[in-house]
């Protein structure tokens, strides 16, 4: 059996919205700038709220506030995109996760066409090229459940992460 605090002892607080994402900003995540295309239009997002689900199929999710304006191309489009990025992209990042129009984020940095139709970053340390699978609207969430169809990735990639609301770079 595990020792526990108990709700006397404990340090328990409320969590406000306010507390949560103090919280999560402890919570290292990969840097990751998301695209699609489609019907919806080209469109695309900086996310660390990036998970592997499986490896059969070869399945990961990524969250996308519903409220940005990439939502709309991301809630209509079946092609995602997921490149995660390494130390020379924060800029790139920035962008990707500013409020440039989204002609002007693409024209920051090389794109082709993945096999779903999604644009992919040429130099990310790894690109899961996906079809959507599942789709789930959780808080102000679309949770997008992505089985990738192609991947590519670079020899020597270093990475990326957001922690502390702060860029750190991990090497090899």
């Amino acid at each position: 059996m595990t020792d526990t605090a108990s709700p006397e002892t404990s340090d328990r607080v409320t969590v406000s919205q306010a507390l949560f994402r103090d919280g999560m900003a402890r919570l290292a995540g990969a840097v990751n700038i998301v695209t699609t295309d489609g019907p919806g239009g080209k469109a695309g997002l900086t996310a660390s709220a990036v998970c592997s689900v499986t490896d059969t199929p070869p399945t990961l999710l990524v969250c996308v506030n519903r409220s940005t304006s990439a939502a709309p191309a991301f809630l209509e489009n079946d092609a995602v995109c997921i490149n995660t990025v390494g130390p020379a992209h924060q800029d790139l990042a920035m962008i990707f996760g500013g409020k440039k129009p989204m002609a002007e984020r693409f024209a920051a940095a090389d794109f082709s066409t993945g096999a779903s139709g999604a644009p992919v970053l040429r130099d990310a340390a790894v690109s899961f090229d996906c079809l959507v699978s599942q789709r789930a609207v959780v808080g102000t969430h679309e949770v997008i459940f992505c089985e990738v169809v192609e991947m590519t990735q670079a020899a020597d990639a270093t990475g990326l992460a957001y922690f502390a609301r702060k860029f750190h770079e991990l090497g090899d």
